[in-house]
């Protein structure tokens, strides 16, 4: 099992960041055009458990592929998660967790996976995966800053 993270820090109340990524049309906003992200299932604006999504992408070399996560915990404003049931690996846990502090919120975003194939997807890891996982999450960030701007330590 291998785990990416990432935390961040942003100028706006947890209420706004909640609104934002509760709702799953945004994550189109904060992925890369280059992974050809396109929601097939209608979506509400708010997630709730049991939500299933389904999505086409192309992680790799412009192949699309069938993904569905289901939104299996939410505890507004404080943390989501959502579970891979179709798609490239063969376990995605994604935590969404969110914490006001003075001036802004604190966002991690942590995510528990496993790569299929077995010994192919152990060499492919370090060489193809994990890096398109980093840039994914870089993206996000600047995204992020993009659209709400920087935070600022009071």
């Amino acid at each position: 099992m291998y785990t990416i993270e990432s935390i961040q820090k942003v100028p706006i109340s947890i209420e706004e960041a909640w609104d934002f990524f509760q709702n799953p049309s945004n994550l189109a906003t904060i992925t890369p055009d280059g992974l050809g992200f396109d929601i097939l299932s209608e979506v509400p604006n708010k997630m709730y458990p049991g939500l299933f999504i389904n999505y086409k992408v192309s992680p790799l070399f412009g192949i699309k592929m069938n993904w569905t996560t289901e939104i299996t915990y939410v505890d507004a404003p404080n943390y989501f998660v959502d579970e891979q049931r179709v798609g490239p690996y063969s376990i995605w846990h994604h935590e969404h967790h969110f914490k006001a502090i003075p001036g802004g919120v604190e966002m991690l975003d942590r995510v528990n996976y496993m790569v299929p194939l077995g010994i192919l997807g152990k060499i492919a890891h370090p060489i193809i995966v994990r890096p398109k996982l980093e840039e994914i999450f870089d993206y996000r960030y600047k995204k992020v800053v993009e659209l709400f701007g920087v935070w600022q330590e009071s």
